[in-house]
Parts: structure tokens; C-alpha cells; sequence
């Protein structure tokens, strides 16, 4: 009886179905607890290059702030 226990332990550790989905899992938990972790850093990063964008745009002559606009836009 305690043969087959532990060659059902055995068998069970030494699976390895579902490990993929596991992994896939384990890596978006990180990179979820990450993005929270540096959620300011990353929007004033993205802000900032979207500043840049804006302001390249506006020096070549576009139609100014799309954010905004007015009449004249």
C-alpha cells in the first residue's frame, strides 16, 4: 500500500502538464506588480513623450494642441 502512495507521489511531481500556463501566469503577476510599483515613473515617462511629440509637432508647423480644440483648429 505504501508502494503505490508513493509511486502516486512519485508520478504526480514528475508531471508536468500545465506548467507552461503556470509560467505565463507567474510572469504577468510580475510584470502587473511591477507596473503598479512604478505607475508615476511610467506615466510621467509617457506624458513626457507625449510632451516631446506635441511640441515637435507644434515647431513644424502643425495645427497646434489636438487635445483641445478650438475653432481655428
Amino acid at each position: 500500500m505504501l508502494t503505490k502512495f508513493n509511486a502516486k507521489i512519485k508520478d504526480f511531481h514528475e508531471d508536468q502538464r500545465g506548467l507552461g500556463t503556470l509560467e505565463i501566469l507567474l510572469i504577468v503577476a510580475v510584470l502587473v506588480v511591477v507596473a503598479i510599483i512604478f505607475r508615476k515613473y511610467i506615466i510621467s515617462w509617457v506624458d513626457g513623450l507625449f510632451g516631446d511629440i506635441d511640441g515637435e509637432i507644434n515647431d513644424k508647423g502643425g495645427k497646434g494642441d489636438m487635445t483641445n480644440p478650438g475653432p481655428g483648429n
